[in-house]
C-alpha cells in the first residue's frame, strides 16, 4: 500500500462503527459515549462546521480517522482558531504515513475555512503521541492548561 491508495474526505454518519473500532483497537476500551456526543455535534448540531476526516483504502474501509471542532466565539475563542481532539489510525495500518496525510489534509481544510490555529491537548507522559504532533509541526502553545482535583 501506498498513500496513493489512500483517500481522505469528509466523515459521514455511516462512519460512526468504523471509527469506534479503531478507536477500540488503539485505546483497548470501547467509548461509545464519547462519539455518539462527538457524532451528534457534527452530524446534527447546526453550530458546528464539517472539519472531521476519515483516510479510507481503496476498498472503501476505514483506516483512520481526525476529528476536531471549530468554534464559533466561544470562550472568547475567534473562529480563526480550531481545535483536534482525537485521532485514530487503525494499527494494523500504522508507519505508512496515514497519520501524516490525515494531520495534512486537516488543515488544508480548516486553512480553507479561515482557520489559522489549531490547538490540541496531549498527556505530557504520552510519549509517542508527543512525537506524532511535534513531527508534524505542532509545537507547545504559550497558554497554559490548569487543572485542580477534586
Amino acid at each position: 500500500m501506498n498513500e496513493n491508495t489512500i483517500k481522505i474526505r469528509l466523515m459521514k454518519a455511516e462512519d460512526f462503527d468504523a471509527v469506534m473500532g479503531i478507536d477500540r483497537k488503539v485505546l483497548k476500551v470501547s467509548r461509545p459515549a464519547y462519539y455518539e456526543m462527538k457524532f451528534e455535534r457534527l452530524f446534527k448540531s447546526k453550530e458546528y462546521l464539517p472539519t472531521s476526516l476519515v483516510a479510507e483504502e481503496e476498498t472503501g474501509a476505514v483506516v483512520g480517522f481526525v476529528m476536531g471542532e471549530l468554534y464559533m466565539g466561544e470562550f472568547g475563542i475567534f473562529q480563526e482558531q480550531a481545535t483536534l481532539d482525537t485521532i485514530g489510525v487503525d494499527p494494523d495500518y500504522l508507519h505508512r504515513g496515514i497519520g501524516a496525510l490525515l494531520i495534512n489534509e486537516f488543515m488544508a481544510h480548516l486553512r480553507s475555512l479561515g482557520v489559522q490555529k489549531v490547538n490540541t491537548l496531549v498527556d505530557r507522559k504520552n510519549l509517542n503521541l508527543t512525537h506524532f504532533f511535534s513531527a508534524n509541526q505542532f509545537s507547545p502553545s504559550n497558554t497554559v492548561n490548569l487543572e485542580r482535583s477534586l
